[in-house]
């Protein structure tokens, strides 16, 4: 896909479709990433999208469950008095 160069200001910036803009439910910001020849534009999601729903998953399958123990064996609580 082409896209032109436009002047905002001093600046200068791009357009992006409609379409594109809900295609990768783009918000308000957007990452920018410079990787050798390449400019990227990667959508910015929330962070811990997602995380609530599964977290859900995980205490309805039973997985979470701590895989330490509070209290290791070889601990001696009375240097802590």
């Amino acid at each position: 896909m082409n896209v032109s160069l436009i002047s905002i200001g001093n600046s200068k910036g791009i357009r992006l479709s409609k379409t594109v803009i809900e295609k990768y439910n783009i918000q308000d910001t957007m990452e920018l990433i410079l990787e050798k020849d390449y400019i990227i534009l990667k959508p910015k999601s929330p962070a811990r999208k997602g995380w609530e729903k599964a977290f859900k998953k995980m205490h309805e399958m039973g997985d979470d469950k701590s895989l330490m123990s509070d209290v290791f064996e070889d601990e001696h609580f009375e240097e802590w008095k």
